[in-house]
This record gives C-alpha cells, sequence and structure tokens, in this order.
C-alpha cells in the first residue's frame, strides 16, 4: 500500500499552534508568552491565523487564543501547561504530538473526530455563519452591524411574537452551546461542505453575546410591539 503524503497544511488548527509554540522553543524562548505564540502562529500559516481579509498584514488573537484557553483548550488537554500570566511551556505530551506531526504519524483520532449534526443544527449553523452579521464581526465591523442584520443571524423575522423571538433566541443560543460542548478539537462538516471548528464556535458564541447585549432594548421594543397587536 502507498504512503499517504503529508502536508503541514492537512494539520489541524490547534496542531498549527503546537509546531509554533515548538518553533519559539526551539529559538529559546521558554516559557513564551500568548502574544508571542499568535505572532509565530500567523507568521508561520497567515492564511490560518491572519485576521479575515488582512491576512498578511495582521494576525486574528481570537483565532489563537481561542484554541489555547478555555475547557477544550490545548492547556486544558495537557499539551501546552501554564507557566505564569499569559506564559506556557509545551509539555511532555504536547512534544509528543510534534514529533508525531513532523514525523507525518497519525495522531490521536479521538481528538480530531469530525462531529455529526442533526438538521436543525446544520440550518441554524448555515445561517449563523453565512450571515452578514456575523461576516461583519469576525472582519472587526462589529459597530456596523444594524439590528436588521442581528435578526438574520437570530432568525427573528417580522410578525413573530415575544414568546416566538425568544424561542429563536434560545434555540440559536442552544444549537451553539451544543456544538461547543461537542466539537472538542475536531470539525462539524455543515450540508453546505462547509468544516466547523472550535475557533468558528467560540466565535459564534462571541457574537451571540455581542448582538444580544448591543440590541437588548431593540429586541425589548419588538417583544412589546408584538404583544399590542
Amino acid at each position: 500500500m502507498a504512503q499517504k503524503t503529508f502536508s503541514i497544511e492537512d494539520c489541524t488548527v490547534p496542531e498549527k499552534i503546537l509546531l509554533a509554540a515548538h518553533q519559539l522553543e526551539e529559538n529559546g524562548q521558554s516559557p513564551f508568552t500568548a502574544e508571542a505564540l499568535i505572532v509565530v502562529a500567523w507568521q508561520k500559516y497567515p492564511k490560518t491565523f491572519g485576521l479575515k481579509g488582512f491576512d498578511t498584514q495582521y494576525p486574528d488573537s481570537n483565532k489563537v487564543l481561542a484554541s489555547i484557553m478555555g475547557e477544550k483548550g490545548l492547556a486544558r488537554r495537557g499539551w501546552l501547561s501554564k507557566a505564569g500570566q499569559k506564559l506556557y511551556t509545551l509539555t511532555k505530551d504536547g512534544h509528543v504530538v510534534v514529533k508525531r506531526i513532523l514525523k507525518g504519524e497519525d495522531r490521536p483520532a479521538s481528538k480530531q473526530s469530525n462531529v455529526r449534526v442533526n438538521k436543525e443544527v446544520d440550518k441554524n449553523l448555515l445561517a449563523i455563519m453565512d450571515c452578514v452579521a456575523m461576516e461583519k464581526i469576525t472582519g472587526g465591523l462589529k459597530q456596523e452591524v444594524t439590528f436588521t442584520e442581528a435578526c438574520k443571524f437570530w432568525g427573528v423575522v417580522d410578525g413573530m411574537n415575544s414568546a416566538q423571538i425568544d424561542h429563536r433566541l434560545a434555540s440559536v443560543r442552544k444549537t451553539i452551546d451544543h456544538l461547543d460542548r461537542q466539537i472538542g478539537l475536531g470539525t462539524a462538516v455543515l450540508s453546505s461542505g462547509q468544516s466547523i471548528s472550535q475557533n468558528d464556535v467560540s466565535k459564534a458564541v462571541e457574537a451571540f453575546k455581542y448582538l444580544e447585549e448591543r440590541f437588548a432594548r431593540h429586541l425589548n421594543l419588538l417583544r412589546a410591539r408584538t404583544a399590542k397587536v
């Protein structure tokens, strides 16, 4: 059987971050700062860690931070170890994964599995990821998002009453939270063929919180208006 040709571009986002961390330590930076990791990850893989629309000019720090912090981050999985405030080192397990990557060996599949989503989750995620509000937020233009665009993010349409509005918001939040718990370091492939990573889910969570807080008054006015009809 012919051996599969290995390419660094086949690596997952977390694996690329580990390779960036490895480079820092090879250059004598141990422990290294989160900021240094962000810069090196972007320099090595600008298409992966660059700011949307400006990938060769600026890094997107959230793409790296979302993969190293939190319940499913690299630190939590034991591949990076905190050595202080925003200071990290590669752990023994992290070094093992790096060696496997560099040798083109298989990594633990359970940590990079694809997550299956049902039709409702698929529909909600397609609407969220492809909407104008999400595009503006991830592109650094969140102040330009309109209430109409926020409603499309939530799936709120004209004619909905207060209960229906609340149900839509709860449904979208439930979808995001469910996938956030399930996806880990793997990916979810939607019916459109689009792959959703933990980083994408983290952005969706942040977008939901931002839009709900920013347009809280607008939502309350909409609920009050529909209650009078």
